[in-house]
């Protein structure tokens, strides 16, 4: 066995130890069930794993410290539980690990500084736990390999980390915290989408490194005690054509200085409210920035308008909006899809790329994939719904179907830098549920089954233990009785 997948069932109890006996599994794929108790110490001892994938379950103590020995292992998927302790140290051995994910636990201690040492780290996310005390390590500004950081509400202090030493760095979030002391002047990354520093204690001004940076979508640093002037030129550099858009958020600071006016392009939005030099707003022409406005993260949906006739309604066709051949109608397969830890904050400016990702990423053309809908969620967390259309034509056989079930159940979608590791909610043939080879009915719960399978196993190493004893004794008897026969 290769693929353990029971994603998204009700399943309860706690994870069995005779996990750690399948010596051949890749993929650990328990997210979004019931489960409970602790995570097995014998998980650590399977050699081929590629995956731990347990978010959103109800897992609870520390993280064992066996994990250490997973040198296969490149996804460490273990948020929304309720793990505690402290992160171990020892994790820093990892030689393949890339994504940290352990956000919304319950685990304290300190940010281990021995984490820098892992040699392909690309995420960390650890937002929504309890670090008290703890302040960022300054050797995480040195994790040259470190696409994003997010270390939001885990109650740290001390100053906040220097990360103009990270070269490829596109999302950092160190907001809600009790950081303290001015904002490194350093200048980030030029691939840096967002920036968030809010709800911390920083003071002092606000850099003019922040300004030039090609790729930002958002800087916030709303609520802190910084002072001094306005920034007047944060958008230089950016290419505001097509969908782009900045947000900067000042609100609630101490900033009483106006060096330059406010001459931003439109699609700059500006918050200025809860800072004095607010109070001479009509005289610096500055009164559209001092109103209270919540900023809201875009979702969206396809623009379905079109020209065409509508389809055939006898069979569930859609036109496909973007095939080369006009007005063709044919049956899409839907995929529900979420990205788990995107690099950006506006995904509108990366749609495009998107599609084009994903699109090669299945060997299909870009015509052929349509986000339907996308919705953000808690984490933040991108939630797609998908429509996969056959090419040139009105249907998809039977094997390109599951071609493309195999490529998703299989995680063999490479990863991307900007959009991150993504899971698989659910993929729904629909009408193509008509011409898919018919599953064995069973009677069996989703739980049974899994009860089976690790019965099973377990079964199978007890057996293997005795058939090795059965042959050691043989062997022992054999060599007793040559003895006796000299």
């Amino acid at each position: 066995m290769k693929i353990m997948d029971f994603m998204w069932n009700s399943i309860g109890g706690s994870i069995p130890k005779e996990v750690g006996n399948i010596t051949s599994l890749e993929l650990l794929l328990l997210n979004g069930n019931q489960l409970t108790g602790s995570l097995p110490e014998e998980i650590g001892f399977v050699p081929n794993l590629n995956r731990i994938q347990i978010d959103q379950n109800h897992i609870s103590g520390s993280i064992p410290k066996s994990f250490a020995n997973l040198n296969k292992t490149e996804h460490f998927h273990m948020n929304n539980n309720s793990l505690s302790g402290q992160i171990p140290p020892e994790l820093s051995r990892l030689p393949s690990l890339v994504h940290l994910l352990l956000d919304n636990n319950n685990l304290s201690g300190y940010l281990p500084p021995e984490l820098s040492q892992l040699p392909k780290l690309l995420i960390v996310q650890l937002d929504n736990n309890n670090f008290s005390g703890s302040s960022i390590p300054s050797s995480y500004g040195n994790i040259t390999t470190l696409l994003k950081l997010s270390l939001r509400n885990c109650s740290l202090e001390g100053p906040a980390l220097d990360a103009s030493g990270i070269p490829q760095l596109g999302y950092l979030d160190i907001s809600w915290n009790q950081l303290t002391g001015p904002i490194p002047s350093g200048k980030l990354a030029s691939n840096i989408t967002t920036i968030d520093l809010s709800h911390n204690r920083l003071n002092g001004s606000i850099p003019g490194s922040f300004s030039g940076l090609p790729n930002l979508q958002r800087l916030s640093m709303e609520n802190n005690n910084l002072d001094g002037s306005v920034p007047s030129d944060v958008w230089r550099n950016i290419d505001f054509s097509g969908n782009r858009s900045l947000i900067l958020d000042f609100h609630n600071n101490a900033l009483t200085i106006l060096a330059n006016p406010l001459t931003p392009p439109a699609n700059v939005t500006i918050l200025l409210s809860g800072n004095p030099i607010c109070t001479s707003q009509n005289q610096l022409n500055i009164s559209q920035y001092c109103q209270s406005t919540s900023v809201v993260v875009p979702g969206g949906s396809t623009n379905n308008d079109t020209l065409c006739p509508p389809c055939s309604t006898d069979l569930p066709h859609e036109n496909i909006l973007r095939s080369p051949i006009p007005c063709l109608c044919a049956i899409p397969l839907h995929v529900d899809y979420r990205l788990k830890s995107p690099g950006f904050w506006d995904f509108v400016p990366y749609e495009a790329e998107f599609q084009h990702y994903l699109s090669s990423g299945l060997s299909l053309s870009s015509y052929q994939l349509e986000v339907s809908t996308f919705m953000w969620e808690e984490g933040p967390r991108l939630k797609m719904n998908l429509k996969l259309f056959p090419n040139n034509t009105a249907l998809f056989n039977s094997g390109e179907v599951l071609r493309l079930r195999d490529m998703f159940t299989g995680w063999l979608i490479t990863d991307s830098d900007i959009f991150g590791p993504y899971e698989l909610i659910d993929f729904i043939p629909g009408w193509y549920e008509n011409v898919l080879p018919r599953r064995t009915k069973s009677s069996l719960t989703t739980g049974a089954t899994v009860g089976i399978v690790i019965a099973a196993f377990a079964a199978a190493a007890i057996l293997s233990s005795l058939i090795t004893l059965i042959i050691l004794r043989r062997h022992s008897s054999q060599i007793s009785k040559r003895r006796n026969g000299k």
